[in-house]
Protein backbone atom coordinates (compact mmCIF):
# COMPACT_ATOMS: atom_id res chain seq x y z
CA UNK A 1 0.00 0.00 0.00
CA UNK A 2 1.46 3.19 -1.04
CA UNK A 3 -0.43 5.32 1.70
CA UNK A 4 0.12 5.97 5.60
CA UNK A 5 -1.66 6.47 8.42
CA UNK A 6 -1.72 9.73 10.31
CA UNK A 7 -2.19 8.84 13.80
CA UNK A 8 -3.07 11.59 15.64
CA UNK A 9 -5.54 12.99 13.25
CA UNK A 10 -7.24 9.84 12.42
CA UNK A 11 -8.10 6.87 15.39
CA UNK A 12 -8.17 9.42 17.74
CA UNK A 13 -10.77 7.58 19.53
CA UNK A 14 -7.92 5.52 21.16
CA UNK A 15 -5.12 6.06 23.03
CA UNK A 16 -2.09 7.28 21.42
CA UNK A 17 -0.26 3.89 22.14
CA UNK A 18 -3.10 2.30 20.81
CA UNK A 19 -3.23 3.42 17.23
CA UNK A 20 -0.56 1.74 15.68
CA UNK A 21 -2.31 -1.71 16.28
CA UNK A 22 -5.61 -0.40 15.44
CA UNK A 23 -3.83 1.01 11.92
CA UNK A 24 -2.20 -2.61 11.18
CA UNK A 25 -5.88 -4.43 11.64
CA UNK A 26 -6.91 -1.75 9.17
CA UNK A 27 -4.36 -2.94 6.63
CA UNK A 28 -1.60 -0.50 7.37
CA UNK A 29 2.30 -1.32 7.67
CA UNK A 30 2.77 2.31 7.71
CA UNK A 31 1.99 4.85 10.24
CA UNK A 32 3.03 8.78 11.38
CA UNK A 33 2.24 10.85 14.27
CA UNK A 34 2.57 14.38 15.22
CA UNK A 35 4.84 15.14 18.48
CA UNK A 36 3.41 11.64 20.70
CA UNK A 37 4.23 13.70 23.74
CA UNK A 38 3.06 16.50 26.14
CA UNK A 39 6.64 17.96 26.12
CA UNK A 40 9.52 18.50 24.57
CA UNK A 41 11.75 16.02 26.55
CA UNK A 42 9.00 13.22 27.31
CA UNK A 43 10.60 10.61 30.34
CA UNK A 44 12.39 7.63 29.41
CA UNK A 45 9.26 5.26 30.13
CA UNK A 46 6.79 7.34 27.83
CA UNK A 47 9.36 6.83 25.48
CA UNK A 48 9.79 3.28 25.70
CA UNK A 49 6.15 2.73 25.67
CA UNK A 50 5.83 4.55 21.97
CA UNK A 51 8.70 2.76 21.24
CA UNK A 52 6.95 -0.28 22.33
CA UNK A 53 3.62 0.30 21.09
CA UNK A 54 5.08 0.64 17.43
CA UNK A 55 7.00 -2.30 17.33
CA UNK A 56 4.00 -4.75 19.30
CA UNK A 57 1.99 -3.26 15.83
CA UNK A 58 4.52 -4.67 13.78
CA UNK A 59 4.13 -1.12 11.49
CA UNK A 60 6.71 0.94 10.01
CA UNK A 61 7.26 4.55 11.69
CA UNK A 62 7.82 6.88 8.53
CA UNK A 63 6.81 9.87 9.71
CA UNK A 64 6.77 12.04 13.04
CA UNK A 65 6.79 15.85 14.41
CA UNK A 66 9.24 17.78 16.06
CA UNK A 67 7.44 19.03 19.07
CA UNK A 68 5.45 21.84 18.23
CA UNK A 69 4.07 23.35 21.70
CA UNK A 70 0.69 23.47 22.71
CA UNK A 71 -1.12 22.54 19.16
CA UNK A 72 -4.91 22.57 20.81
CA UNK A 73 -4.10 25.93 22.22
CA UNK A 74 -2.95 26.97 18.82
CA UNK A 75 0.65 26.69 18.83
CA UNK A 76 2.13 25.67 15.40
CA UNK A 77 5.48 24.90 16.12
CA UNK A 78 8.66 26.47 18.42
CA UNK A 79 11.65 26.48 14.75
CA UNK A 80 11.17 30.80 14.77
CA UNK A 81 9.25 31.07 18.70
CA UNK A 82 12.18 33.45 20.14
CA UNK A 83 12.27 32.50 23.74
CA UNK A 84 12.08 28.82 23.03
CA UNK A 85 14.86 27.95 21.02
CA UNK A 86 16.55 25.47 23.50
CA UNK A 87 13.55 23.87 24.22
CA UNK A 88 13.61 22.90 20.53
CA UNK A 89 16.79 22.01 20.48
CA UNK A 90 16.67 19.91 23.08
CA UNK A 91 13.61 18.10 21.12
CA UNK A 92 15.98 17.25 18.24
CA UNK A 93 18.05 14.79 20.09
CA UNK A 94 14.90 12.75 21.07
CA UNK A 95 13.29 12.51 17.80
CA UNK A 96 16.59 11.77 16.35
CA UNK A 97 16.59 8.91 18.89
CA UNK A 98 13.29 7.75 18.20
CA UNK A 99 14.28 7.94 14.07
CA UNK A 100 17.07 5.68 14.88
CA UNK A 101 15.39 3.17 17.04
CA UNK A 102 12.50 2.99 14.50
CA UNK A 103 14.05 3.65 10.96
CA UNK A 104 12.34 6.66 10.62
CA UNK A 105 13.55 9.46 8.40
CA UNK A 106 11.30 11.88 7.76
CA UNK A 107 10.76 14.33 10.30
CA UNK A 108 7.97 17.40 10.06
CA UNK A 109 9.57 21.10 11.73
CA UNK A 110 6.39 22.84 11.90
CA UNK A 111 7.52 27.06 11.40
CA UNK A 112 5.56 28.28 14.75
CA UNK A 113 3.37 31.55 14.49
CA UNK A 114 4.65 35.12 14.75
CA UNK A 115 4.77 36.37 18.11
CA UNK A 116 4.58 40.18 18.20
CA UNK A 117 7.18 40.49 21.04
CA UNK A 118 9.80 39.88 18.35
CA UNK A 119 9.81 40.82 14.78
CA UNK A 120 9.87 38.92 12.25
CA UNK A 121 12.93 39.25 10.73
CA UNK A 122 14.38 37.93 14.66
CA UNK A 123 11.97 35.35 13.99
CA UNK A 124 13.11 34.13 10.57
CA UNK A 125 16.83 34.59 11.74
CA UNK A 126 16.33 31.90 14.51
CA UNK A 127 13.95 29.43 12.11
CA UNK A 128 17.51 28.95 9.77
CA UNK A 129 19.61 28.49 13.29
CA UNK A 130 17.08 25.97 14.57
CA UNK A 131 16.44 24.18 11.01
CA UNK A 132 20.03 23.84 10.56
CA UNK A 133 20.31 22.11 14.27
CA UNK A 134 17.49 19.75 13.06
CA UNK A 135 18.97 18.67 9.97
CA UNK A 136 22.39 18.27 11.57
CA UNK A 137 20.38 16.02 14.56
CA UNK A 138 19.12 13.61 11.84
CA UNK A 139 21.50 13.48 9.35
CA UNK A 140 23.38 11.46 11.46
CA UNK A 141 20.42 8.39 10.67
CA UNK A 142 19.91 9.50 6.86
CA UNK A 143 16.81 11.91 8.17
CA UNK A 144 14.89 14.47 6.07
CA UNK A 145 13.34 17.54 7.73
CA UNK A 146 10.32 18.83 6.53
CA UNK A 147 8.36 22.37 6.24
CA UNK A 148 5.11 22.51 5.77
CA UNK A 149 2.61 25.62 4.44
CA UNK A 150 -0.07 25.35 7.42
CA UNK A 151 -4.20 26.61 6.71
CA UNK A 152 -6.23 27.96 9.64
CA UNK A 153 -3.84 29.94 11.59
CA UNK A 154 -3.64 33.64 10.31
CA UNK A 155 -0.39 34.13 11.96
CA UNK A 156 1.25 31.08 10.67
CA UNK A 157 3.76 32.59 7.98
CA UNK A 158 4.14 29.55 4.99
CA UNK A 159 0.48 29.77 3.71
CA UNK A 160 1.67 28.57 0.30
CA UNK A 161 4.32 26.03 -1.64
CA UNK A 162 6.51 28.94 -1.99
CA UNK A 163 6.72 30.50 1.12
CA UNK A 164 7.74 26.83 2.29
CA UNK A 165 10.23 26.66 -0.13
CA UNK A 166 11.60 29.79 0.69
CA UNK A 167 12.53 28.74 3.84
CA UNK A 168 13.98 25.15 2.41
CA UNK A 169 16.06 27.03 0.15
CA UNK A 170 17.29 29.66 2.80
CA UNK A 171 18.78 26.39 4.97
CA UNK A 172 20.34 24.89 1.89
CA UNK A 173 22.24 27.85 1.01
CA UNK A 174 23.09 27.96 4.59
CA UNK A 175 24.70 24.07 4.60
CA UNK A 176 21.30 21.88 5.58
CA UNK A 177 20.85 19.67 2.36
CA UNK A 178 18.44 17.07 3.98
CA UNK A 179 15.75 19.69 4.06
CA UNK A 180 12.52 19.53 1.55
CA UNK A 181 8.76 20.32 1.05
CA UNK A 182 5.89 18.67 2.60
CA UNK A 183 3.48 19.20 -0.26
CA UNK A 184 -0.08 18.81 2.27
CA UNK A 185 -2.48 19.03 -0.59
CA UNK A 186 -5.61 20.04 1.92
CA UNK A 187 -3.31 23.28 3.17
CA UNK A 188 -2.15 24.21 0.00
CA UNK A 189 -5.42 24.28 -1.63
CA UNK A 190 -7.15 25.67 1.15
CA UNK A 191 -4.97 28.51 1.37
CA UNK A 192 -5.62 29.31 -2.29
CA UNK A 193 -2.37 27.83 -3.72
CA UNK A 194 -2.18 26.74 -7.16
CA UNK A 195 -1.72 22.90 -6.33
CA UNK A 196 -1.70 21.62 -9.94
CA UNK A 197 0.70 24.23 -10.53
CA UNK A 198 3.06 23.27 -7.76
CA UNK A 199 2.60 19.94 -8.36
CA UNK A 200 3.55 20.44 -12.46
CA UNK A 201 6.74 22.39 -11.11
CA UNK A 202 7.86 20.54 -7.67
CA UNK A 203 6.74 17.30 -7.47
CA UNK A 204 9.58 15.72 -8.32
CA UNK A 205 11.14 17.41 -5.25
CA UNK A 206 8.74 16.71 -2.77
CA UNK A 207 10.10 15.54 0.48
CA UNK A 208 6.28 14.05 1.65
CA UNK A 209 2.91 14.68 0.56
CA UNK A 210 -0.29 14.63 3.07
CA UNK A 211 -3.90 14.81 1.87
CA UNK A 212 -8.01 15.93 2.76
CA UNK A 213 -10.59 16.82 1.15
CA UNK A 214 -11.79 20.50 1.53
CA UNK A 215 -14.23 21.88 2.34
CA UNK A 216 -14.00 19.67 5.73
CA UNK A 217 -10.87 17.97 5.70
CA UNK A 218 -12.53 14.93 5.81
CA UNK A 219 -11.41 11.85 3.54
CA UNK A 220 -11.41 11.65 -0.22
CA UNK A 221 -14.42 12.37 -1.25
CA UNK A 222 -16.25 13.95 1.26
CA UNK A 223 -15.07 17.31 -0.41
CA UNK A 224 -14.62 18.77 -3.48
CA UNK A 225 -10.49 18.38 -4.46
CA UNK A 226 -9.34 15.87 -7.18
CA UNK A 227 -6.77 13.87 -4.81
CA UNK A 228 -6.69 10.91 -6.44
CA UNK A 229 -5.59 12.60 -9.69
CA UNK A 230 -3.36 14.86 -7.77
CA UNK A 231 -1.77 11.81 -6.36
CA UNK A 232 -1.70 10.40 -9.81
CA UNK A 233 0.18 12.81 -11.54
CA UNK A 234 2.62 13.76 -8.57
CA UNK A 235 4.18 10.13 -9.29
CA UNK A 236 3.72 10.97 -12.82
CA UNK A 237 6.11 13.33 -12.47
CA UNK A 238 8.84 11.43 -10.20
CA UNK A 239 7.86 11.58 -6.47
CA UNK A 240 7.83 8.03 -5.35
CA UNK A 241 7.22 8.30 -1.43
CA UNK A 242 3.62 7.46 0.65
CA UNK A 243 1.37 9.29 0.79
CA UNK A 244 0.18 10.33 4.20
CA UNK A 245 -3.63 10.39 5.08
CA UNK A 246 -4.01 13.25 7.65
CA UNK A 247 -7.84 13.86 7.57
CA UNK A 248 -10.45 14.16 10.38
CA UNK A 249 -13.24 10.93 10.39
CA UNK A 250 -14.43 8.52 12.69
CA UNK A 251 -12.69 4.96 12.07
CA UNK A 252 -16.08 3.39 11.07
CA UNK A 253 -15.79 5.56 7.91
CA UNK A 254 -12.10 6.38 7.62
CA UNK A 255 -11.30 3.84 4.94
CA UNK A 256 -14.54 3.27 2.91
CA UNK A 257 -13.46 5.43 0.10
CA UNK A 258 -10.04 3.55 0.06
CA UNK A 259 -11.56 0.13 -0.54
CA UNK A 260 -13.19 1.96 -3.01
CA UNK A 261 -10.63 2.97 -5.01
CA UNK A 262 -8.80 -0.57 -4.19
CA UNK A 263 -11.81 -2.15 -6.46
CA UNK A 264 -11.77 0.61 -8.88
CA UNK A 265 -8.19 0.05 -9.84
CA UNK A 266 -8.24 -3.42 -9.80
Amino acid sequence: MSYTLNCSILLTELPINQRADAAKQAGFDSVEFWWPFDVAVPTDKQVDEFLGSIKNAGVQLDGLNFFAGDMPAGDRGLVSWVGRGAEFRENVDVVSAIGEATGCKSFNALYGNRHKESSARAQDELAVENLLIATAGVARIGGTVLIEPVSGTEAYPLKTADDALAVVQKVKQSGGENIGLLADFYHLAVNGDDVAAVIKKHAKDFAHIQIADAPGRGAPGTGDLPLLDWITRSRELGYAGLVALEYKQSAQTAFDWLRTAEVEAS
